[in-house]
């Protein structure tokens, strides 16, 4: 009989031992890195060794990946104080690399001896490897989590006896890990949640909670972000006199405000949605309000916007914008468009509509933006002028079997046409959602319906 036969009952109870020990330290933590760093403690002295490293696996990049401070500085009697650095290699390359296309442990007994081991990491570190074993971290679904390396068995190499155990302990660690890992992608999928959230409530903050009142002009608005914060946005800010007032937005004049004389209308849609179109447009939406309170016009503030954007934009990105100027004595509206198209003019004694092109390409894209004088038009009672960015337009159901388009939009406003501007956008939104059976906006959704209204509606 052999001495490790001999041994086997001792040995199968010190395992049995180790094993509920790590089970029970492994099950008492949530955390990622406290769960790393007691499968390395565990690792390095229950095999009676220097030092230990645990590789995670990201199946994606086909990589492992550790951090310094719970990888190659974590030595026998050393404090876990959470990784800073690091450091991936393919999980086709080195001992680690094998263990990982094998699954199965690698043993080598003299690493300077084994082609697969990189001689450079000793000389970055100032460590003499000279015994690894490498164990795959394998889930109970078969699912690789990760490598555990342990360098350096004291007093030789490694033993029959210290791959049994390590098997053991591999288990108990892959499952833990893969707990860990689930946890802290929740919880930074949480994270980010409610910061898409405050950046939602943020973006929404900036939209008029109140339009301003405009005498013998019906206006409404309506935005729908396809994700938390969308890349569209929208701004109406009535005038009295030269100075923009915040107090115009504040409901009719039977309340004892003023009408307002005139009104800027502001509609911004930038390349993307998200978080960073959203900024890009809620910035847009900020020049505009700094050009109308120095009173500059429509054409030097798309200018100087245009200069900007240029200036903070990455490439490839830009920003649609339509501004518009609205002369309530004189049923005028001055109307400029960077790259903004369909608009749309309704002429409510002919019943029909008249498509008002781009005046010049979105801003953003050039650096001297070539920009004309707006266009002015006059509007007769019972007309409406349109703006609607492409997410409504370019709306389709989840089989992709065709776009809710412009021609359908059309008929639905012409047939709310003698209704209210918004009664006019939510015929719109509501034959979308029909359309489109009710699913989540592939893109953001942004309407503004002006109407001069009829005799009949004063």
């Amino acid at each position: 009989m052999t001495a490790m036969a001999a041994n086997e009952p001792e040995l199968q109870q010190d395992l049995l031992h180790r094993v509920l020990t790590v089970s029970r330290h492994l099950g008492a933590s949530t955390d990622l890195n406290e769960i790393l760093a007691v499968i390395i403690d565990t690792m390095r002295d229950g095999l009676d060794a220097e030092r230990a490293t645990v590789f995670e696996y990201d199946p994606k990049a086909d990589e492992l990946f550790t951090f310094v401070a719970h990888g190659f500085e974590r030595e026998a009697g050393e404090d876990h104080a959470g990784g800073t650095r690091e450091i991936r290699i393919p999980a086709t390359k080195g001992i680690a690399g094998d263990c990982v296309q094998q699954r199965a442990i690698i043993n080598v007994p003299d690493a300077y001896d084994d082609p697969r081991f990189n001689r450079e990491v000793d000389k970055q570190t100032g460590f003499r490897t000279r015994s690894v074993l490498a164990i795959p971290l394998i889930t109970h679904d078969n699912e690789l989590a990760g490598v555990a390396q342990v360098l350096n068995k004291r007093g030789g190499a490694f033993t029959d006896e210290d791959e049994q155990i390590a098997s053991a302990l591999a288990a108990h660690a892959a499952i833990a890990m893969k707990r860990g890992r689930l946890i802290e992608d929740r919880l930074v999928r949480e994270k980010l949640e409610r910061d898409l959230a405050l950046a939602r409530e943020i973006q929404q903050s900036t939209f008029p909670t109140e339009l301003p009142y405009l005498e013998d002009f019906d206006l409404a608005a309506w935005s729908e972000p396809a994700d938390q914060t969308g890349g569209d946005a929208y701004d109406i800010i009535g005038l009295r006199g030269a100075i923009a007032d915040a107090a115009v937005n504040a409901g009719p004049a039977t309340n004892g405000n003023e009408p307002a004389s005139r009104a800027y209308l502001l509609m911004a849609d930038a390349t993307g949605h998200g978080v960073g179109p959203a900024l890009s447009a809620t910035q847009v939406r900020s020049m505009l309000r700094m050009g109308v309170r120095i009173g500059a016009g429509l054409s030097d503030i798309a200018r100087h916007m245009n200069e900007q954007l240029g200036e903070d934009l990455p490439p490839g990105r830009f920003v649609t914008t339509w501004f518009g100027e609205l002369n309530v004595a004189e049923s005028t509206l001055s109307t400029l468009s960077a790259g903004q198209a369909p608009l749309f003019w309704y002429h409510a004694a002919e019943q029909t509509f008249e498509d008002i092109p781009a005046d010049t390409v979105p801003l953003g894209v050039l650096d001297d933006l070539d920009v004309d004088s707006p266009r002015t038009i006059k509007l007769q009672p019972g007309d409406l002028f349109i703006v609607f960015s492409d997410g409504i337009y370019e709306a389709a159901p989840e089989q992709r079997t065709g776009q809710f388009g412009t021609d359908r939009t059309l008929e639905i406003i012409r047939a709310h046409a003698g209704e209210s501007a918004a009664a006019i956008i939510d015929a719109v939104r509501d034959a979308v959602m029909r359309f489109t059976g009710g699913i989540a906006p592939d893109d953001d959704r942004t309407a503004i319906v002006l109407k001069r209204l009829a005799e009949s509606e004063r």
